[in-house]
């Protein structure tokens, strides 16, 4: 199995989500007590959310390489940032380490053109539903991508850093994402990306008639995945071997 190596901490809101799953989907691959070998470096959100208002983005990127090359060093196998918006900085954090980066937007972009869908609403920060680090990213997979508009953005942008990342949860936000997506399928979206890792701990499919891709899933679950690429078939060779007729 391989070691994932987890930059998380942006915020550690969604990080646990990313650790959840990441174990269940171990677990359920493996069975028994599984889980998976992981390392997290957890940063203050506090630090980057101020650098990143003040667009002093090379000091993210300076912070966030630093977290990839001490997870390598404490012996990460692949890397991933737990975010959305952060993966702005990927390519940074690429070419500054020697192991394999799982970049979020092909995650959830894998999952998009696996259902065959055409165009797809994009909800998250102002950065990433107005800058093109996410969107072209999402869009080289072959479909089109569609954002809010300017006051349904701004208020998306706004409960993520004023609520969501402090793990405030209210049915006002909730019916105001809702009423955002019904317009975005209107006016022609087959599904929505939750592009922000922490608004799928607000919304989720039952609270609206579209589908959703929830980022953080399909990124943690594409990490256990890949950390398991080597290992399951052995392990299922393994326990086949224990309930075969031959092995009695």
């Amino acid at each position: 199995m391989r070691t994932i190596g987890l930059i998380g901490g942006l915020s550690w809101e969604s990080t646990l989500v990313y650790y959840q799953i990441i174990n269940q989907r171990v677990r359920e691959r493996l069975g028994g007590s599984h889980s998976a070998n992981s390392l997290i470096w957890s940063v203050d959100y506090t630090t980057v959310e101020d650098l990143i208002f003040a667009d002093r983005w090379d000091e993210v990127g300076a912070l966030l390489v630093d977290a990839g090359r001490n997870l390598e060093k404490s012996g990460a196998d692949f890397l991933l940032i737990c975010s959305n918006t952060f993966n702005r900085v990927a390519d940074e954090v690429t070419r500054a380490t020697n192991v394999p980066f799982l970049h979020i937007a092909d995650a959830v972009g894998a999952e998009v053109s696996a259902r065959g869908m055409r165009k797809v609403g994009l909800l998250g920060t102002r950065f990433t539903m107005e800058e093109p680090f996410y969107r072209e990213r999402l869009a080289a997979q072959g479909f089109e991508v569609v954002i809010p508009k300017r006051e349904q953005r701004d208020l998306v942008h706004d409960v993520i850093f004023e609520e969501l990342v402090r793990g405030i949860l209210s049915e006002s936000s909730r019916d105001a994402y809702t009423r955002i997506i019904a317009e975005l399928a209107d006016e022609g979206a087959e599904g929505v990306v939750l592009g922000c890792t922490e608004i799928e701990l607000l919304i989720s499919e039952k609270d609206t008639g579209i589908p959703l891709f929830p980022s953080a899933q399909l990124h943690a679950e594409a990490a256990a995945n890949f950390a398991l690429a080597p290992a399951f078939d052995a392990v299922a060779q393994e326990r086949s071997a224990a309930v075969s007729p031959h092995a009695l």
